[in-house]
């Protein structure tokens, strides 16, 4: 069970939970980490007095710093400064919960640290799985999901940790706010729009990837390298409710499944205190009315992302940095209003197919990947 944690992304949707549950069950925040949120860094660390607060915009560091001078914070600036955070030995355990491909370095260097490290950014295993977990191991680090599906899982295997009994492994989905659009219709839809998630409250990457569906196919790749399971037992089913965070169905055809609000602090909780369960702060579901549940298909072709997601789990290699860079580029256009909707999964295919993948990269070959993707976005 964690005593002290350092967050890396502290300002961000899942950062803010992770703060309310260290609150509630009487855990130390020891350093925090950000990109350039000033405000609300000053605001936790005047809270939580943690001995480091790091942003990686230095601009932004310096005003932190200033802010913050009658404490004892240390303020660190850079991504050096992030990287002393995630590497603190005042903490036993880090939160990786840096948005996209800057949260990999990061959270492989407290992996190095030998930290239990519990793992939201799920682009460091999309793009580094093998790399990331092999120096999990060589460092005896404890790599917890954090996402509410990954969780679900990890919660369903406990009851039998046989592998080989495991037939597969499903995802819920709730299918965005789009659900049950034609593509047609998705022609005219608006960042807006893409940002009205009907059941959970995060961050605006993420949410425009739930949109797409993006967000489950990523999901499928990370399933794949923290349960080392194949992409032809992964599967995925639309969930609007939310309530199901994800089942595994065994051999004999017997399914378990993982109920809660629709809450991350939950798996948040969980990633912090296990093997333990202790009171939280999350949302009790009450089964008397939450409502029926549903279950259905995904549209492939209205919503492209999860098929090339489901491409690049077969392909293995660099594909997962390929498709990943080009998704992130995508999405950060999108939401500056210079493409479409349907722009972000037509650019994710053309840098699919134009950039090679290579198989057992190295550090280096993903990062090229990355970058060479992200190129052909632009």
């Amino acid at each position: 069970m964690s005593r002290k944690v350092t967050i890396l992304g502290s300002t961000g949707s899942i950062g803010r939970q992770s703060l309310d549950v260290i609150a509630a069950c009487g855990m130390e925040a020891a350093a925090l980490a950000a990109n350039s949120s000033v405000g609300l860094m000053e605001e936790q660390a005047r809270q939580f007095r943690p001995s480091i607060a790091a942003l990686a915009d230095e601009k932004a560091a310096a005003d932190l710093r200033v802010r913050l001078a009658d404490t004892n914070v240390h303020v660190l600036g850079g991504l050096e400064g992030v990287l002393e955070a995630a590497t603190f030995s005042g903490a036993d355990t880090a939160i990786a919960a840096l948005v996209g491909m800057a949260g990999l370095r990061p959270t492989l260097a407290s992996i190095r640290e030998g930290k239990r490290v519990c793992l939201a950014n799920k682009e460091t295993l999309v793009c580094a799985g093998p790399l990331v977990l092999e120096e999990a191991h060589d460092y005896g680090a404890k790599v917890y999901p954090v996402d509410s599906e990954h969780s679900a899982i990890f919660q369903c295997l406990e009851a039998n940790r046989d592998r080989g009994e495991v037939k597969r492994l499903i995802l819920t989905c709730s299918g965005g706010p789009f659900y049950g659009k034609k593509r047609e219709e998705l022609q005219r839809v608006t960042r807006e729009d893409a940002l009205q998630h009907p059941n959970w409250s995060m961050g605006a990457k993420i949410t425009v990837d739930s949109a797409t569906l993006m967000n489950k196919g990523l999901e499928v790749i990370e399933a794949m390298h923290l349960y080392r399971m194949p992409a032809e037992k992964i599967s995925v089913v639309i969930h609007r409710e939310s309530i199901v965070h994800s089942l595994v169905e065994y051999c004999d055809n017997a399914m378990l499944a993982q109920m809660g609000a629709p809450d991350m602090r939950l798996p948040i909780q969980y990633a912090l205190t296990y093997p333990k369960r202790v009171p939280g702060p999350s949302t009790p579901l009450d089964l008397w009315n939450c409502g029926p549940l549903t279950f259905g298909a995904p549209d492939l072709e209205a919503f492209p992302c999860l098929a090339l997601a489901l491409e690049a789990a077969k392909t293995g290699g660099t594909a997962g940095a390929i498709l990943n860079g080009a998704n992130e580029a995508a999405v950060g256009q999108f939401l500056a209003g210079k493409i479409g909707f349907l722009d972000i999964p037509a650019k994710v295919e053309k840098a699919m197919s134009q950039v090679r993948a290579v198989q057992e990269p190295t550090m280096q070959e993903i990062l090229d990947a990355d970058a060479a993707a992200r190129e052909t976005v632009m």
